[in-house]
């Protein structure tokens, strides 16, 4: 199966350009065994260009469209589906049509989505096609949890937190969906919260999956800070008073105990009220015997050139798409349904080897 994998050529259908599809459109082209055979325009203002100008290198021969019908019809072994929210009704058409999926637009096992997974799982069935879906929080930071907790013999916990300041991540639309720019005291934060980061749930089952454990309630809590100045986070603002900083735990309950904990704090700018503090990465904790805690930090290479803050966004888009890629292979080879990490061999880094 191996050598099987590492010879063959994948085709791709790659799923919108945005900042994880140009990073996805990127890596694709300089693997030499995928190959780019169509790409869906979200924004009418693509179709018909070349994918390689929208993302900003040469030229590849593929042209973006909005005809999915066309797409369906080149019959790829797999879409990378990079949108920012995911479309259960273009999800179904393509997985009935027997063509594999890897995600990065929140999906992690499908129950966010309610009565979609149900709708996800019968499409995948009749195509006899798998989905797949990571991105790095939720998606590699929770298979970090299920390596460290590899090492006990006794799981009281775990908790994984994503602790980052994300004054350079410039999206709209995005944080807007959690609650940044809302004034402190919005009665629906909670609620927003909760609908904006349900993909969080989905990665709780995930982890009780992988301990073996079926949770009683899966549920969320949440809490925010404030600017006291107007923040200015490039194409909109925070004002004074409203929303800087987002905390949300996304928590699998059992028998009145926390078994898992999925963390997220993220703040804007230095003005906070509560100032915040932040671990700049990812942390896991396991409670056991023996207790681990694991700690992921990125950072850009010495090469890395930015002349701007939010030059270094690039880099999240980058870990964001490289989980979906990277899996391709493994998806393509896994059985029909929604597949996770614990259902397909580790999937190999793809990115090219400097001096290879």
């Amino acid at each position: 199966m191996d050598d099987v994998i590492s010879s063959r050529v994948y085709r791709i259908v790659q799923w919108t350009t945005g900042n994880v599809g140009e990073r996805s459109v990127r890596a694709v082209v300089a693997n030499p065994n995928l190959e780019i055979v169509g790409c869906y325009a979200w924004g009418a203002d693509k179709v018909g260009r070349d994918v390689g100008e929208l993302v900003g290198i040469d030229p590849i021969g593929v042209t973006a469209t909005a005809d999915i019908d066309a797409l369906l019809a080149l019959k790829p072994d797999c879409v990378i589906y990079n949108p920012k929210w995911p479309d259960v009704d273009h999800l179904v058409r393509i997985l009935e049509s027997g063509i594999n999926v890897t995600a990065t637009a929140g999906f992690i096992t499908g129950h966010a989505l309610g009565d979609g997974r149900d709708r996800i799982i019968a499409a995948c069935e009749r195509g006899g096609s798998s989905i797949f879906g990571s991105g790095m929080n939720p998606g590699l930071a929770n298979l970090l949890g299920i390596v460290s907790a590899g090492l006990c013999d006794r799981i009281d916990s775990v908790r994984v937190l994503e602790s980052v300041d994300s004054t350079g991540y410039d999206s709209e639309d995005t944080e807007r969906s959690v609650g940044h720019g809302r004034a402190i005291d919005d009665p629906e934060l909670p609620a927003l919260v909760a609908a904006g980061t349900a993909v969080f749930g989905d990665a709780v089952h995930l982890l009780g999956d992988a301990l073996g454990v079926a949770f009683d309630e899966v549920r969320c809590e949440a809490e925010f800070a404030q600017t006291t100045e107007r923040l200015d986070m490039g194409s909109w603002a925070i004002e004074a008073g409203c929303v800087a900083g987002v905390a949300a735990s996304w928590q699998g309950w059992l028998d009145g105990r926390k078994i898992v904990s999925l963390d997220v704090r993220w703040r804007k700018g230095r003005t906070l009220e509560p100032d915040w503090k932040v671990e700049h990465g990812y942390v896991v904790e396991v409670q056991g015997m023996p207790s681990v805690r694991t700690k992921l930090e990125v950072f850009p290479p010495a090469d890395f050139v930015a002349e701007s803050f939010s030059d270094y966004m690039v880099l999240g888009m980058i870990m964001t798409a490289m989980p979906a890629v990277n899996a391709v292979a493994s998806v393509c080879a896994a059985k029909p349904g929604i597949v996770t990490y614990l259902d397909m061999a580790l999937p190999r880094p793809s990115g090219w080897v400097n001096g290879a």
